[in-house]
């Protein structure tokens, strides 16, 4: 196969959240990709309290936002995008780890999800919860406006993997680690790859 080297580029950035996918489509522009790849929602959810959660409406408006501003510009490109993790089944699997929680309290990483971890009472429980429906509506958001443009996939199968520690960076116990990222990468070929149902 042919090197994908100057034919590739990524705009994503540590941190980022759906309000910054606009401005990372528009430094896509001038390149004229066939292919965009957008996999964006862990940091809106994962925010140091519930309350700062990106709101859905919010989410909505600014992934809208950008796939307007990236059909105007270019009506033929592909567009694949991967749905948010599943948050608590991170908390599930990390947790059993205790250098794991150790690096989630230091480096204060999704307190909203997995602040106080070993915590497992009525608060923590219904704090978590809030956070596992915010990232389901933030993954039907993606659905339903992807939906509605013909050359845009949407791909649940993210949110659906069952993921162990393995798949887990050792650093920070939040990023996939090298095999996790094998297994995205795996993903989203078969999605973009696959053939259209016959009409």
């Amino acid at each position: 196969l042919p090197s994908p080297a100057g034919k590739s580029w990524n705009y994503a950035k540590s941190g980022a959240r759906m309000a910054d996918l606009p401005g990372q489509l528009a430094q896509a522009l001038p390149r004229e990709p066939e292919l965009v790849t957008v996999e964006m929602g862990a940091n809106d959810a994962c925010r140091a309290d519930v309350a700062a959660m990106t709101s859905v409406d919010q989410y909505r408006a600014d992934f809208t936002a950008a796939l307007k501003n990236l059909r105007r510009s270019l009506p033929k490109t592909q567009v694949y995008v991967a749905s948010v993790p599943d948050l608590k089944r991170l908390w599930a699997e990390g947790r059993a780890d205790p250098l794991g929680k150790q690096v989630w309290k230091l480096a204060r990483i999704c307190p909203s999800m997995l602040g106080d971890a070993d915590a497992v009472d009525a608060a923590s429980t219904a704090r978590r919860g809030q956070v596992e429906q915010r990232v389901a509506a933030y993954n039907a958001v993606l659905k339903e406006v992807c939906g509605k443009d013909p050359l845009c996939r949407y791909d649940g199968a993210v949110n659906d993997f069952r993921f162990t520690g393995a798949e887990l960076s050792q650093w920070d116990w939040f990023h996939p680690s090298k095999e996790g990222q094998r297994e995205l990468a795996a993903m989203a070929y078969r999605k973009i790859t696959e053939r259209e149902p016959a009409a």
